[in-house]
């Protein structure tokens, strides 16, 4: 099994995953694909679209092998939520 290891700060990850999605990913993919997860390697710009975290991912390093993948739940400001959610609506 291949160990791989950040290159980048979180920051930096953030930084350009993010201005890749919103340049380059968004407007291909944003509509119709709700929920969905986007991996893009932020040294090439490459990204794979899949319906879970372990499916985009595995694809952009089979492209890629040494790929440092940035992964974004499309339409969410989160991939993962923890904890629940009150359905109690609030007034």
């Amino acid at each position: 099994m291949t160990v791989r290891q950040p290159r980048y700060s979180k920051e930096e990850f953030a930084r350009r995953g993010d201005r890749i999605y919103e340049t380059r990913v968004r407007s291909l993919f944003e509509a119709g694909n709700h929920g969905k997860i986007v991996a893009i390697d932020i040294e090439t710009g490459a990204f794979e679209l899949a319906e879970n975290t372990i499916t985009a991912t595995e694809r952009l390093y089979q492209r890629y092998p040494d790929a440092q993948p940035w992964v974004i739940r499309i339409g969410h400001r989160a991939v993962y939520r923890f904890g629940s959610r009150s359905l109690k609506k609030v007034p």
